[in-house]
């Protein structure tokens, strides 16, 4: 079992990505700061994943650090949650299998904790790569640090691959939401920024890719909808502060206006009833708030 002083456990869940994984992986064991171990969390690969990790492990020097767990296809949440589950660390650092480490990013942030000990969470700048050329994020994908919970309603502010969690903090906001498919890191992300203030580096310490076919967001087009579900969430067991309330409700009310216009016009009525009654809560409330 792993030395129990290890500062940061890091949780890398994957899925037949046995192409770009290592990348990922030699990110992480070319860290200058060396206080960690590694996860791989498997979710059900069924590509060589399985092989090529365990021929890895078998010959690199720094073997004891790496730990390797294969699961059933459950999907990200749950590979994030067993990586949680049974590694030890007092943080945590996330790290998707498609995306890279800078060499210092776990050292910056390890200074930034220290230099700050009442802050629980940590990300930082990025660097985009899009089908292999480098572009500058758009100003609406710009990261910030501090009280950022209304930053946040938007879209997903902060990374996991770019994130340090302090474990008892997620252990007790409940991990990742395995009922979220996709935008389980934005309902993570608002149930944190809603209490806790979040600290960033103004460093890039990650590189993200992007525009390869089997992200997320190319599977899940319509990504409002669960922004819409994980805000009314927030909404339904969170006892926010007025404007913060507000907030919420206003962009649940912008969202589920141009989801319902998009349902009516492509007659895509799965999901309409759902998202018209949370739309007509929304409004409802805005109006007794004298919006």
């Amino acid at each position: 079992m792993m030395n129990e002083t290890n500062f940061f456990s890091v949780i890398v869940p994957t899925y037949n990505r046995e192409k770009v994984l290592f990348r990922a992986i030699n990110s992480v064991m070319n860290q200058t700061f060396s206080d960690f171990d590694l996860w791989i969390i498997d979710d059900g690969s069924t590509d060589s994943t399985e092989h090529l990790v365990k021929e890895y492990r078998k010959h690199h020097p720094l073997r004891e650090k790496i730990f390797y767990q294969k699961i059933e296809n459950q999907g990200v949440s749950a590979a994030r949650n067993v990586g949680i589950q049974i590694s030890e660390g007092k943080w945590l650092a996330f790290l998707d299998s498609d995306d890279e480490w800078l060499p210092d990013k776990l050292f910056k942030q390890r200074k930034f904790i220290d230099e700050r000990p009442d802050i629980k969470i940590v990300h930082g700048e990025e660097i985009w790569i899009r089908n292999g050329v480098r572009v500058n994020p758009k100003k609406i994908h710009q990261k910030y640090g501090g009280m950022i919970y209304k930053l946040c309603l938007p879209l997903c502010r902060i990374s996991p691959s770019a994130a340090v969690i302090e474990r008892r903090m997620l252990l007790s906001m409940g991990n990742f939401d395995e009922d979220f498919i996709v935008c389980e890191d934005y309902f993570l992300w608002l149930k944190i920024t809603s209490l806790f203030e979040v600290g960033f580096i103004t460093d890039p310490l990650i590189i993200k890719y992007g525009g390869h076919e089997d992200q997320l967001s190319h599977k899940y087009h319509s990504m409002d909808y669960y922004r819409v579900q994980a805000m009314y969430k927030i909404l339904t067991t969170r006892n926010l502060p007025e404007e913060d309330k507000q907030a919420t409700l206003k962009e649940i009310y912008a969202k589920s206006e141009i989801l319902i216009a998009g349902y009516l016009k492509h007659n895509n009525l799965k999901n309409l009833e759902e998202i018209q009654r949370i739309y007509d809560i929304s409004r409802n409330l805005l109006k007794e708030m004298g919006c």
